[in-house]
C-alpha cells in the first residue's frame, strides 16, 4: 500500500503539538494544558488524490492543513522547555517513572525537540507542495549522521534556553547530550558527506529529500583487543531512536525474483517471486536559523503477518514458520554485508535494489499528486532530480525505466529519455570496488525484468559508440566496445551483430589480379608469402564474441554514466582522473555530443564540502567565540567566505564590542600576526587537547600529556590511505629515540601523541593487520619508561562522527597521505584544516586545493605526484626499485618481535617483491617513505617555532572558507539539479 509520504500528518499532528503540552507539576490533581502556536490551525481539511505505483488504484486521503504552520511566531523559553521535558518523561516513557536519570533525560529532551521540529517539518513540506516546486532527492547507502541534539538545539538557536532547562532538572545539557548513541547508518566520508549535504540543503532552503536504508545493527561496534579489531553488532536502535517517526502508512512492494512475461498488447509484465514490503521512517533535518526543516526517509523491510507459517510453528518447524519474515528484515540488518559468498552478493544487491526501488516509488507518487489529475510524464525531469551518491543507487536507472514502461504505460524512447534528464551521478573513487560489477546471472535470476532493460541500454549505447567510431576500423571498434560497454564479455545484440557482419562484408577483398609466373623458384616464394598473409590475417583476426573463461558482468559505473544527464567527480584532480583515465572514452564521446549541444555539461567537478556548523560551531565552541569576536560578526557560520578576513591586513586601530567581548584591529597588521589573537587561539586549543586528553584515558587508559603535538590520523583503515606508513615512520622514531641518550632524545624530538582512528572492513585482512600492528606499536612504546612523554601512540576504537567531534578540535597535525590519485577528495581533511590543524599530505585528492588556499607554506607535503605512480610502479615490476636503507631497518626491526610475538612477515611482505598479489608495495610505502620522514622533521621544526605554527594554524582556518558543504550544495543545486532556493513565509 503505498500512501501520501506525508499523510502521516493526521496522526503525527498529535504527536507534534506535544511539545505544547505540558504537565502542571505544581498541583496534586495533575492537568494537561495546549499551548498552540497562534497561526496553528487544525480547522480546514483537505482532499489529495494519491497513486498507488504499483496497482494504479487512487486511494483519497485526508490531510490537516498545516500551510501556515510555524514556529516563527513561538519561541519557547526554558521554562516552558523543561515543562515539555517533563511532559515526555512521564507520557511518552521509554524508561520506569521513578527516576529522572541521564538516559531519561535524554530522551525526553530529544522528544521535546522533535516536536518542534515537526512544526517546521510539515510546514515545509506543505508549503513545497503547494508551491510544486523542483526538487531534488539524493540516494546514499549510508548516512553519517552523528548525534542529533546538539545539532539541532543549535539550528534553532535554542541551545542556551535547553542548558538552563536541563539545568533545572538537575542535569548538564553536555552530559544529556553524551547519553546520544551515534546513529550507525555509515562508516567513511561517503556518508558523512551526505549527512553535510542535509544540513546545507535545509540551511540554504533547498527543496530537496535524502533516502536511505535503516540499518537496524549498522557496519559493526570496533572493540580493540590483544588480538586487534573485533566486531560486535552495533545496538544503536535497543532503545529505539527518539528522532525518527514510523510511517506505517507509506509502505511499497518491492519484488525479487519471479519472471518476465508478455502481454498481448505487447507489453511485459513482472509476475510471481518474492515481495517484500518497503516502511519508511523519516527523521526530520533542521537548517540553521531558518525554518525550512527537511526529511530523511529511511526504509525498513517487512512482510505482512500471514507470511508467518503458523502451522509450521506449531509443528516445531519454528525456522521454516519465520523464514519468510527473517529473510525480509535481513535486508536492512547490516550495512555492506559481506560478499564473499553468493548469500552475501545477493543481499548486497537486495539492499541497493531496496532502495531504489522503494525511493522512486515515492518520488512518483508526490510527482503524481503534485501533477493532479493530467500527469505530463515528459515534464517529471523539469520537476524531479534524482542524485545517485556513487554506484550504490545505479538501479535507480533500470527501476525508473520499469515504472515508466511498464506499470505508467510509456515507450521505450519516451521511458529513456526522461531517464537521462532525471538521473545524475557521483562518481568518489576509482578504486575497483567503488567501480562495482555484478554478475549478470545473479542479477538475471534476482531482477529479470532490469536485466532486459539494461540490456536495452546497452544497445543504446552500443548505437552511439558505432556511430562515432564507425566500423572501418574494427581493432579501434573492439577497444573502445570492451572499454565502455555496460555489459562486459556478453555476447552483442542481434541488430548490432547484422551491422558487423554487413560492414565485414563490404569491405571484403576483391579477387586478386592474376600474376604471371614463369618459374617455378618465384612460385614457390609467391605461395609462401600468400601462406604468411593467410596467417597473420587468422592471428590478428577480431573477434567480438565473449570468453568462455571469464565471468559475465553488469558494469554498473558504466551504467551511470550512459543513463545521467551530470557525472561529477569531488575534487579538481579527482575529477580530471575520471576524465583522463576512468571514463576517457564516455569523455571523448560527450564532449562531442557537448560540442554539437546534444549533451551538455555531462562531465563536472564539485569538490566536496563539509558544514561549518557542526564542524566549528558545535564541537569547537572556543574556536567559533574567538573566530565572531576577531571578524566582527556571526556571519562566517552560513557564509564561511568571512572566514578569509582572517588572512587580510588591519587597516585601522579600534576596539569593537561584539557579543560582549572585544575585536583588536592593528594598523599594517594580518589578524595572522596579531599577538593577542595568536594568545587567545593557543588558549583555546589547549583547552580543546585537555579534553582530548581525558577523552583517551576514558576510552583506552593511556595518560597522554596535552603540552605534547597532538599528531592524528582518524579514517577508514585501507592499504591506499596509507595508515601502515604513518605507523612505520613512528616505529623510526621510535627506534631512533632508543639509540639515543635521554638528553640527545629531548633535543633532537618534540613530543608527540599519535593518535589513530577507524574500522578496518571485517573481511579486509591486511587492513585488520595494520590496525593489530599499530596496537602492538602502542603498547610497547606507551610503557616504554626511557620514553615516558616523548612518544605515545593511541589507537581510538569505534571512531565515529562524536569522537571525531572530539578529536578534531584538540589536533594540531593530521595525516593525509593516501597514495596520489587513489583518493577522490576526502573530507575530514576540511574538517582538521578548519580547525586550525596543519596537514601532512601527498598532493591527494582535496589536499590539492587545501593547499592552494592556505598557502603552500602552511601545508607539510610529501611524496609522489599522482602523473608519476605507474611509472613507479613499472619501475618495481622491472625489479629497478632500491629501497631507502631506512625503511629497510624499520622493516627488520619489526621482524626482530621487539612489539610482541605476532608474525607480521605477512604485512612487511606486502612491501617487498618486484610482482604478485598482496606483494610488491603497491600502494608505495616504501617508495614514499624517505619523503615522509624528511617531512617529519620539518614538522618538528615548525613546532618548535610556536609562533610560527599559530599562525599556521590560523591560516589554515582563514583558507577552509572554500571548503564549506554549503559552496558545494549551491554549485549542486546550480549546475547538475537546477533547483532554487524556496523561503518558507
Amino acid at each position: 500500500m503505498a500512501t501520501l509520504p506525508f499523510s502521516g500528518s493526521g496522526v503525527s499532528h498529535s504527536i507534534s503539538n506535544s511539545s505544547f503540552l505540558h504537565f502542571d507539576h505544581r498541583r496534586r490533581n495533575s492537568k494537561l494544558f495546549f499551548i498552540r502556536p497562534p497561526c496553528f490551525n487544525h480547522s480546514r481539511r483537505r482532499n489529495l488524490s494519491v497513486k498507488n505505483v504499483a496497482s494504479n488504484q487512487k486511494q483519497q486521503v485526508k490531510e490537516p492543513n498545516t500551510e501556515e504552520a510555524t514556529v516563527a511566531t513561538f519561541v519557547p523559553d526554558s521554562a516552558t522547555i523543561a515543562s515539555s521535558i517533563k511532559y515526555h518523561s512521564e507520557f511518552t516513557p521509554s524508561f520506569c517513572p521513578e527516576h529522572f536519570q541521564l538516559p531519561k533525560a535524554f530522551y525526553a529532551t530529544a522528544e521535546s525537540i522533535r516536536d518542534m521540529l515537526i512544526i517546521n517539518w510539515n510546514a515545509t513540506n506543505t508549503y513545497h507542495e503547494k508551491m510544486n516546486v523542483k526538487q531534488a532527492y539524493y540516494l546514499s547507502m549510508e548516512y553519517l549522521q552523528g548525534r542529533a541534539l546538539l545539532n539541532a538545539i543549535g539550528n534553532l538557536e535554542l541551545s542556551g534556553a535547553y542548558a538552563e532547562a536541563l539545568k533545572k532538572l538537575g542535569h548538564d545539557l553536555e552530559d544529556v547530550a553524551r547519553q546520544e548513541p551515534d546513529a550507525a547508518l555509515g562508516n567513511g566520508g561517503l556518508g558523512r558527506l551526505a549527512s553535510c549535504f542535509l544540513d546545507s540543503l535545509a540551511t540554504l532552503n533547498y527543496p530537496a529529500w535524502g533516502y536511505g536504508l535503516r540499518y537496524k545493527y549498522g557496519l559493526f561496534k570496533q572493540l580493540i583487543t590483544k588480538e586487534g579489531q573485533e566486531e560486535v553488532a552495533e545496538s544503536w536502535l535497543e532503545m529505539g531512536s527518539p528522532w525518527e517517526i514510523a510511517r506505517n502508512d507509506v509502505s511499497y512492494p518491492v519484488k525479487f525474483y519471479g519472471k518476465v512475461i508478455l502481454g498481448p498488447d505487447g507489453s511485459k509484465k513482472w509476475v510471481g517471486g518474492e515481495v517484500v514490503m518497503a516502511v519508511a521512517y523519516d527523521v526530520p533535518i533542521p537548517g540553521y536559523k531558518t525554518k525550512t526543516t527537511i526529511n530523511l526517509r529511511l526504509w525498513s523491510t517487512k512482510v505482512a503477518p500471514q507470511e508467518f507459517d503458523l502451522h509450521a510453528f506449531n509443528v516445531g518447524d519454528h525456522a521454516k514458520a519465520y523464514a519468510a519474515i527473517k529473510n525480509a528484515e535481513k535486508i536492512c540488518y547490516i550495512l555492506y554485508p559481506g560478499d564473499e559468498s553468493v548469500e552475501g552478493k545477493t543481499l548486497r544487491l537486495k539492499q541497493q535494489y531496496t532502495l531504489c526501488s522503494a525511493s522512486l516509488q515515492d518520488i512518483i507518487v508526490k510527482y503524481e499528486r503534485r501533477s493532479g489529475e493530467l500527469v505530463n510524464w515528459e515534464n517529471f525531469p523539469e520537476k524531479v532530480a534524482v542524485q545517485m551518491n556513487d554506484t550504490h543507487p545505479t538501479l535507480c536507472i533500470p527501476e525508473l525505466i520499469r515504472i515508466l514502461m511498464d506499470v505508467k504505460g510509456l515507450s521505450w524512447k519516451e521511458a529513456w529519455n526522461i531517464t537521462q534528464r532525471t538521473v545524475a551521478y557521483t562518481n568518489h573513487t576509482v578504486l575497483p570496488e567503488a567501480l562495482e560489477k555484478w554478475s549478470l546471472e545473479l542479477m538475471q535470476d534476482l531482477l529479470p525484468r532490469h536485466v532486459e532493460i539494461i540490456r536495452m541500454i546497452d544497445e543504446e549505447l552500443l548505437n552511439t559508440i558505432l556511430a562515432e567510431y564507425g566500423t572501418e576500423d574494427l581493432d579501434l571498434l573492439q577497444q573502445k566496445l570492451k572499454q565502455m560497454r555496460i555489459l562486459d564479455n556478453i555476447e552483442l545484440p542481434e541488430s548490432i551483430t547484422k551491422l558487423l557482419i554487413k560492414s565485414e562484408d563490404n569491405s571484403a577483398t576483391h579477387p586478386a589480379e592474376e600474376v604471371d609466373i614463369s618459374d617455378e623458384e618465384s612460385k614457390a616464394v609467391f605461395e609462401e608469402d600468400q601462406s604468411e598473409e593467410q596467417d597473420m590475417e587468422e592471428k590478428n583476426e577480431v573477434t567480438f564474441e565473449p570468453d568462455p573463461t571469464l565471468p559475465k558482468m553488469v558494469r554498473m559505473a558504466n551504467l551511470c554514466v550512459a543513463g545521467g544527464y551530470a557525472v561529477n567527480g569531488v575534487a579538481e584532480i579527482h575529477s580530471e582522473i575520471v576524465k583522463n583515465e576512468v571514463f576517457n572514452d564516455f569523455y571523448q564521446i560527450f564532449t562531442y555530443l557537448c560540442f554539437l549541444q546534444l549533451w551538455p555539461e555531462k562531465f563536472q567537478n564539485k569538490t566536496n564540502g563539509v558544514t561549518p556548523r557542526r564542524w566549528i560551531r558545535f564541537c569547537n565552541p572556543d574556536l567559533s567565540k574567538i573566530i565572531t569576536n576577531w571578524t566582527g560578526t556571526e556571519d562566517w557560520i552560513k557564509n564561511t567566505e568571512k572566514l578569509a578576513t582572517l588572512q587580510k591586513n588591519i587597516v585601522s586601530v579600534s576596539r569593537v564590542q561584539v557579543s560582549g567581548s572585544g575585536m583588536t584591529n592593528v594598523s599594517d597588521q594580518q589578524f595572522a600576526d596579531n599577538e593577542d589573537l595568536h594568545s587567545e587561539w593557543r588558549e583555546a586549543k589547549r583547552r580543546n587537547k585537555i579534553k582530548v586528553a581525558s577523552f583517551l584515558e576514558e576510552k583506552t587508559g593511556y595518560v597522554v600529556s596535552p603540552d605534547a603535538m597532538f599528531d592524528i590520523q582518524v579514517k577508514r583503515i585501507h592499504e591506499y590511505k596509507r595508515q601502515l606508513l604513518n605507523i612505520m615512520g613512528i616505529v623510526y622514531r621510535y627506534k631512533k629515540m632508543k639509540e639515543m641518550s635521554p638528553e640527545e632524545r629531548k633535543a633532537s624530538f618534540v613530543p608527540r601523541v599519535c593518535i589513530f582512528g577507524g574500522k578496518a572492513f571485517a573481511t579486509y585482512v591486511q587492513a585488520k593487520r595494520i590496525v593489530k600492528f599499530i596496537t602492538d606499536v602502542g603498547a610497547t612504546v606507551n610503557h616504554d619508561p626511557e620514553i615516558g612523554d616523548l612518544l605515545k601512540v593511541v589507537f581510538v576504537p569505534d571512531y565515529n562522527v562524536s569522537v571525531a567531534e572530539v578529536l578534531i578540535p584538540g589536533s594540531e597535525l593530521s595525516q593525509h597521505i593516501s597514495t596520489a590519485g587513489m583518493e577522490a577528495s576526502g573530507t575530514s581533511n576540511m574538517k582538521f584544516a578548519m580547525n586550525g590543524c596543519i596537514l601532512i599530505g601527498t598532493l591527494d585528492g582535496a589536499n590539492v586545493e587545501i593547499r592552494q588556499e592556505v598557502g603552500e607554506e602552511n601545508f607539510f607535503l610529501f611524496g609522489a605526484q599522482a602523473h608519476e605512480i605507474a611509472g613507479l610502479r613499472k619501475e618495481r615490476a622491472e625489479g629497478k626499485f632500491v629501497p631507502d636503507s631506512r625503511f629497510e631497518e624499520v622493516k627488520a626491526f619489526v621482524r626482530s618481535g621487539v612489539f610482541g610475538p605476532y608474525n607480521y612477515d605477512e604485512l612487511m611482505g606486502s612491501l617487498e617483491g618486484n610482482e604478485g598479489y598482496g606483494r610488491a608495495d603497491y600502494f608505495l610505502v616504501g617508495k614514499d617513505f624517505p619523503s615522509y620522514i624528511e617531512c617529519q622533521e620539518k614538522v618538528d621544526e615548525a613546532y618548535r617555532n610556536q609562533k610560527k605554527w599559530t599562525k599556521m594554524s590560523i591560516l589554515n582556518t582563514a583558507g577552509s572558507y572554500k571548503f564549506s558543504s554549503d559552496r558545494t550544495i549551491h554549485e549542486y543545486a546550480r549546475d547538475i539539479w537546477r533547483i532554487q532556493p524556496v523561503v518558507l513565509p
